[in-house]
């Protein structure tokens, strides 16, 4: 026999990096706190008026709660260079104690347990204005081709609180929302779920009133101000008719009509891996904005200028990349993970984008086959740095390394590899979209349901891909007509079953850390390239 290594020829080695240091302030944005914890969100009015010409918004929030256990303090976020202007429950004005981004409201009216109050919360002032969005987010204020303003918001990481008073932990979501937001009246807002109404001012402004029907985590909350055309179409779906619309500027609306054909064939492919598109009541919305896209609930925001591929570059070096638009498809894909699951701790963040990732796989396998899909996920291996561990650090906002994308979705690749079977993997993945149904979850309810499905003991296999920067090599030895075989660049517990392929057959062995031993025919031996496994010989 004479063996032949995998795809994967990188040697691999782990990466020693200092735990960063944190401050009180990342705790009072990261953790939940005792001023938190006592009341549960039911419900947010917004309201904000946007001055595109000043760059100034102004407005409140209503933040309506049930209370869980008695008390009289109560957390507010909102980030300068914005202002609380004042809280107030029941008329009342409230004192507020502020602590950079965090606001503590003392409570005059009883908070008897059980029982629902809601404050308001009145804000205004010039917000942070995204230089690099959606990646620093804020205010993005730009302008059309016919020189008209183009203005959206974006803050994933850095918090919906650099826009809107909110309660800015993605723990608790609000059951409903509604967003009304004011604006030039030549222009129109475009928000998350169904338009109610809009209401013409006196002073040459219109407000567009917008209710959101779902549960929507905060970063999830959107405006988008511009010189919009709508088109749309009904998408007949698993759960019934589902509105599909479409907000673009006016000079693109031809572009949008063809490129957007793609959102169909996106629904088709992730309904059938996901199960149902998980907000038929509140639609679905695609809107043209000044940065790359965003997955903004119910209303996911599109940049790619009109083309496939990521700003037309095919991130897998493959080909595959470029049959479809990577906004409309990865972004889309957040509406099951990310607005539909939703991590209950930033660290946890790979639950959003290491699944979206993979969504893109799964888009190209349900149109262009497993072949397709399989070149694209290991395509995306060249891009994956190992730097530091996928899971960050609980309580303190912190993100873990962008790994989480293309590591993320190669793991996800390797447990299907792991289950052999496509049908029981498909409702692995639907099933996690309907046991946690617009609900917040940590890691290990995802590990922890995955292990279940698979009926076997993954957790050394999560350990290692999301808590270390170590990818297992298989370490394969021949002597005579045995292959021995082990892993190593492990942590000491690793065990995971791998596919040997000689001359293109497969065989299956269950490593672990001790070597062990096989008997295989004469012929070329080399590693299945679907594992994302290195290989030492």
């Amino acid at each position: 026999m004479r063996l032949f290594l995998s795809a994967l020829l990188i040697t691999f080695c782990s990466i020693v990096v200092a735990q960063p240091k944190f401050t009180r302030q990342d705790s009072l944005r990261g953790s939940i706190t005792h001023e938190r914890e006592w009341w549960d969100l039911n419900y947010y009015h917004l309201q904000v008026k946007v001055d595109p010409s000043n760059k100034y918004i102004s407005g409140s929030t209503t933040i309506r709660y049930k209370v869980l256990e008695s008390n009289n303090r109560l957390q507010v976020d909102l980030q300068p260079p914005l202002v609380l202007d004042s809280v107030t429950q029941d008329g009342i004005v409230l004192q507020v104690e502020s602590e950079g981004n965090a606001h503590f409201v003392s409570l005059v009216k009883d908070q008897s347990k059980d029982s629902y109050n809601e404050v308001i919360a009145h804000y205004s002032g010039n917000p942070k204005e995204a230089i690099r969005a959606p990646w620093d987010g804020g205010f993005s204020w730009k302008k059309d081709a016919n020189g008209l303003d183009f203005v959206a918001t974006s803050c994933q990481g850095l918090g919906a609180s650099v826009w809107w008073p909110c309660k800015d932990h993605m723990y608790d979501e609000p059951d409903s929302m509604m967003i009304s937001v004011t604006v030039p009246q030549h222009l129109m807002d475009v928000s998350n779920g169904r338009l109610l109404s809009v209401d013409q001012n006196q002073d040459s402004t219109k407000t567009y009133n917008w209710f959101v029907q779902n549960p929507i985590n905060n970063y999830g909350v959107n405006v988008n101000i511009g010189d919009y055309v709508k088109f749309g179409e009904k998408y007949e779906g698993e759960k019934g008719t589902l509105d599909m619309d479409y907000y673009v500027l006016r000079d693109n609306l031809e572009k949008a009509k063809k490129q957007f054909k793609q959102a169909p064939l996106m629904m088709d492919a992730f309904e059938h891996w996901f199960g149902p598109y998980p907000f038929y009541e509140d639609g679905f919305k695609l809107v043209e904005v000044p940065y790359l896209g965003m997955e903004h609930q119910s209303s996911v925001t599109y940049g790619n200028r009109y083309g496939n591929g990521y700003l037309g570059r095919d991130l897998s070096q493959t080909g595959w990349g470029l049959k479809f638009d990577f906004i409309i498809i990865h972004e889309s894909g957040h509406e099951w993970f990310a607005n539909n699951i939703t991590y209950k701790d930033c660290a946890d963040m790979w639950v959003h984008e290491g699944f979206t990732n993979y969504s893109e796989n799964l888009y190209l396998d349900y149109h262009f086959g497993k072949k397709a899909s399989s070149e694209y996920v290991i395509g995306t291996r060249k891009v994956i740095q190992n730097d530091i561990p996928i899971i960050g650090y609980y309580g303190v906002n912190q993100e873990g390394s962008s790994d989480m994308y293309y590591k993320g979705g190669n793991l996800l690749h390797t447990l299907r590899t792991i289950l052999n079977d496509d049908e029981k993997w498909r409702q692995i993945l639907r099933g996690l979209n309907e046991t946690f149904y617009h609900q917040t979850v940590t890691t290990q309810q995802i590990e922890d349901y995955i292990n279940e499905r698979f009926e076997a003991d993954l957790a050394s296999v999560f350990d290692q891909y999301l808590r270390t920067t170590q990818i297992p090599e298989l370490e394969l030895t021949e002597k005579g007509k045995k292959l021995y075989y082990k892993w190593t660049n492990c942590i000491d517990n690793f065990e995971m079953p791998v596919d040997i392929l000689v001359d293109g057959e497969p065989m299956r062995v269950n490593a672990t850390t001790s070597k062990q031993s096989v008997k295989v025919p004469d012929g070329e031996v080399y590693v299945d390239p679907n594992y994302y496994v290195g290989v030492k010989e």
